[in-house]
């Protein structure tokens, strides 16, 4: 595999453990100990993904995950000891995709990256096309399906991969509802048992940047009590 994995993680022996790991299953891994070096080896080496602890000295992950979102849609794995749910939400609400809770097994986490992986894969080789480009047009929102890419009155909305993946999946089955577990199944890939908040963060992001006044949709709907929809104007 081609792919760089940047391991954000203090304690020597976790991150020597983390490259030793992926680079057995063919990844190449970039080590920093500290949120500064981090989020400069990220601007620097571009890396597919970043694995990135909340603990950390000179600027924890928190604010590391909230610098490397200025420059970089990078897939972000937060590593965390916090079984704090407040702490989860915070990371997610700063641009994580996703976040694993130690003591997490290495299959887990690879299948993880994997998952991230792939679908940044998938993005990446998505080729623009001169006509039958996949749109999805609603008001002034424009979902470019080949080129993972949405507008908004003719501007580029900044999003992350996974806020992508969620707005497509809605908005391909417009005003059907999905429930969040249904949601977390077919966007995220795999089951966040008691994690449901997962999802209402990111509908929440997503609504930053789509709608014109979040607390008042326009295209993503909440159905109380059920789920979520998208509208098509």
């Amino acid at each position: 595999m081609d792919a760089t994995i940047l391991i954000i993680e203090d304690e020597k022996n976790i991150n020597d453990i983390l490259a030793f790991t992926f680079e057995k299953e063919g990844y190449k891994t970039l080590s920093a100990y500290d949120g500064i070096t981090g989020v400069d080896m990220a601007l620097k080496n571009n890396p597919n993904i970043v694995l990135l602890d909340i603990n950390l000295p000179g600027m924890d992950g928190m604010d590391a995950c909230k610098e490397i979102r200025k420059i970089s849609n990078v897939p972000i794995i937060m590593l965390t000891a916090r079984e704090d749910e407040v702490d989860k939400i915070v990371g997610l609400e700063l641009g994580a995709d996703d976040y694993i809770t130690k003591p997490y097994s290495a299959r887990e986490l690879s299948a993880r990256v994997k998952a991230l992986l792939r679908r940044s894969e998938i993005s990446a080789s998505a080729q623009p096309k001169t006509e039958n480009i996949n749109t999805i047009t609603s008001g002034d929102v424009v979902i470019n399906i080949d080129r993972y890419e949405v507008k908004k009155n003719g501007q580029t909305v900044d999003i992350t991969l996974r806020e992508f993946e969620l707005l497509k999946f809605l908005a391909v089955a417009p005003s059907q509802i999905f429930s969040r577990e249904v949601l977390l199944e077919n966007v995220w890939g795999y089951e966040y048992l008691g994690d449901m908040r997962t999802v209402d963060v990111t509908i929440r992001r997503l609504r930053e940047k789509i709608e014109d006044d979040p607390s008042m949709p326009r295209y993503i709907m909440t159905k109380r009590s059920i789920g979520y929809y998208f509208n098509k104007i």
